[in-house]
């Protein structure tokens, strides 16, 4: 199995929904590259299974966690995590791409989108 990967290679944009880029899968876990554009979101959702891992490589955004719908404020080199069953999401608000690496684990741990 491969075991260096350039993020860079993975990213996406897109006009419409956020492009989701599976860098790499395993029993053990789901490697993904975000890219989204201003004002584009990831949205609410939870992995009933496991935990999702977010490292922001750059931009700006705005997260959301189940805790009282609390938002978060997100910047490059910040590292957010949703436990299972912990509802998350993120909006761009800034002017540049927001470029995540997320990673799911197990690769397992399910997906369910949510109403907020």
């Amino acid at each position: 199995m491969k075991r260096q990967y350039q993020s860079h290679d993975f990213y996406e944009s897109n006009v419409g929904e956020p492009i989701r880029s599976v860098v790499v899968e395993t029993v053990e876990s789901v490697v993904v590259a975000w890219h989204l554009n201003p004002g584009q979101e990831i949205a609410p959702h939870i992995h009933p299974h496991g935990q999702d891992t977010w490292y922001v490589v750059s931009g700006k955004g705005e997260y959301l966690t189940d805790i009282g719908s609390a938002k978060l404020k997100l910047d490059a080199g910040d590292i957010v995590i949703a436990p299972s069953n912990c509802i998350h999401s993120v909006v761009n608000t800034g002017n540049e791409a927001l470029k995540i690496i997320s990673v799911v684990s197990p690769a397992a741990a399910g997906y369910e989108q949510i109403d907020v």
